[in-house]
């Protein structure tokens, strides 16, 4: 089973995973593009158990459909590196892809919010792309 560490841009934060993604998609919501300062953030989910070292600080942000997730990032460079929904936290985290740093790590399969998709990202070929939140 590969194990997997995305690290903060300092060093400080570090979480590790084991077992291949349950998922991995890209997110264009207004909130994610503010949240990553990117265009997009590009996560893959894992299941539990996962291991932290270091220090993290939270925010909590309420989603469309009302879920709640916590995110946690370095309280010294400002990583945003991974997050957990309420409710599921003993099943799953959702983790940065570029914190794991691997050229290899496998393409999106799904990209959310592409109403708010801006015009020159290009999507691998056979992502599934969802206007909104699929959940919805």
């Amino acid at each position: 089973m590969p194990t997997r560490t995305a690290f903060c841009s300092c060093g400080q934060l570090s979480i590790e995973v084991q077992g291949d993604p349950r998922g991995i998609g890209l997110c264009h919501c207004l909130a994610c593009q503010r949240r990553t300062g990117s265009v997009f953030a590009a996560l893959a989910s894992f299941a539990t158990p996962y291991r932290v070292s270091g220090t993290a600080t939270e925010y909590v942000r309420t989603g469309d459909q009302g879920a709640k997730f916590r995110f946690r990032f370095c309280p010294f460079c400002g990583t945003n590196l991974f997050h957990t929904e309420e409710g599921y936290e003993q099943s799953s985290v959702a983790v940065a892809v570029g914190a794991i740093a691997d050229p290899d790590f496998p393409p999106p399969q799904d990209s959310v919010y592409d109403c708010r998709r801006h015009s020159w990202v290009r999507l691998p070929p056979g992502t599934r792309t969802y206007e909104k939140d699929p959940t919805a």
